[in-house]
């Protein structure tokens, strides 16, 4: 029987030889920041691969898979096929057990991301890139110490193919970022801890996710639950890395399934860590650029960064084309990125970053207060906006942390 991965077969020597000596642009992972980011390089005018060391997008899944329909539209149009369930309602348990229900915060989704990621990654090729999956880089080319294209593992074979300007859409880990000399190291404080399981055997809503905070469920951060179904759901945990001391993550996730869905069964399990800090001082140097998680593009409160991700991507393959069509790969020129960035999201991140630092470390009688404040608000009129303005009215201490939190930002 032939070897199916020795790349001799009819097939296998035909793609092979369809990878070219050259690309203008070279994407290194094919999550959503690294797929927007290879569509509007090539949808711009640059010839760009996109490399993928796994068998697929979207496999293995390290998400929650939420994400609104706004935040998305812009993108792709929405296919039913990979949304798992429509989101109406946020529900917030305080440290006690007393709870808020938000409505009116805008459609939302939980998606599939095994079959959302490929549609982006195909959106991409549509436009005209290049996919190769199990494809792994394992370094980049240098001349003349000038960055000028990858070396990755496609099967059996290592190929050194060249290119004007790398994208690294590599993942909180970004070893493109550290082969760069870019510093990408994260403070504990500003690493999150996350374990999640895919459950089914509930009794849900799967019209609501449920938030659960408390220096006893979740120290730092907060359990979720996201309904696939109304009796699957993704139930996970994110803990500040600084506050993972005597009991790991994994342990407060057991002991609150164990209370909550004593008879659940686990379909999948993962782990891993989310940056919850602000961009990359300089997620750039001549001919690089990094972009999603490997420049920290994630909402510092909510570790979630699906759509921050997506916009980022189509800056980093827009400026990444501009720089083609200058022939200027300069780290000076490819500071059109960052700009577009913080006229867009900036001040934004560095806001919520700040929030973050104030909302999330909270002591369990101060959530419970304004858990409590806010509970005379009707559900069907609390929405986020007047969440956080309750808070400020029944909070004097905390209108000055958040005022000070939002001058910060604006000064920065």
């Amino acid at each position: 029987m032939r070897n199916c991965l020795s790349g001799k077969s009819n097939f296998g020597e035909k793609l092979m030889s369809i990878i070219k000596d050259y690309y203008d642009v070279i994407v290194i992972g094919a999550g959503p920041a690294g797929s927007v980011s290879a569509r509007f390089a090539a949808e711009n005018g640059a010839s760009t691969l996109l490399l993928e060391r796994d068998q697929g997008p979207g496999n293995p899944v390290r998400c929650a898979e939420g994400v609104s329909h706004n935040g998305i539209v812009p993108f792709i149009e929405i296919d039913p096929k990979w949304i798992s369930t429509k989101i109406e309602q946020a529900r917030l348990y305080s440290p006690n057990g007393d709870y808020l229900d938000m409505f009116q915060n805008g459609t939302g989704y939980v998606l599939d991301r095994t079959l959302f990621d490929p549609a982006l990654a195909n959106l991409a090729c549509q436009k005209g890139a290049q996919l190769l999956t199990k494809a792994d880089a394992i370094g980049l080319i240098y001349d003349n110490d000038k960055i000028s294209g990858v070396k990755f593992r496609y099967f059996d074979k290592i190929y050194d193919v060249k290119c004007k300007i790398v994208i690294g859409a590599d993942g909180i880990e970004s070893r493109v970022g550290r082969w760069a000399g870019i510093d990408t190291v994260l403070d504990l404080k500003d690493l999150d801890t996350c374990v999640q399981y895919t459950l089914t055997g509930l009794d849900i809503s799967s019209l609501r996710v449920d938030f659960f905070f408390g220096r006893e469920v979740a120290p730092g951060g907060y359990i979720w639950i996201f309904p696939k179904s109304k009796d699957t759901a993704n139930v996970g945990i994110g803990i500040a890395g600084d506050l993972v001391t005597d009991k790991s993550p994994k342990e407060y996730l057991d002991e609150f399934i164990e209370k909550k869905f004593p008879n659940a069964s686990v379909l999948r399990s993962v782990c891993g860590g989310v940056p919850t800090a602000k961009m990359l001082k300089n997620p750039i140097t001549d001919n690089l650029i990094l972009v999603g998680d490997a420049a920290h593009q994630v909402n510092p409160i909510t570790g979630g960064g699906i759509v921050q991700v997506m916009i980022a991507g189509q800056f980093a393959g827009e400026t990444a084309a501009e720089a083609i069509k200058a022939n200027n790969y300069s780290e000076k020129f490819l500071r059109k990125y960052i700009k577009k960035w913080n006229n867009r999201l900036g001040a934004n991140q560095s806001f919520m970053y700040s929030v973050k630092e104030k909302f999330m470390r909270m002591d369990n009688e101060r959530f419970n207060n304004l858990v409590k404040i806010c509970s005379a608000i009707p559900s069907e009129k609390l929405t986020l906006k007047e969440f956080f303005k309750t808070i400020v009215k029944g909070d004097p201490m905390m209108i000055l942390q958040l005022a000070k939190a939002f001058v910060t930002s604006k000064l920065k």
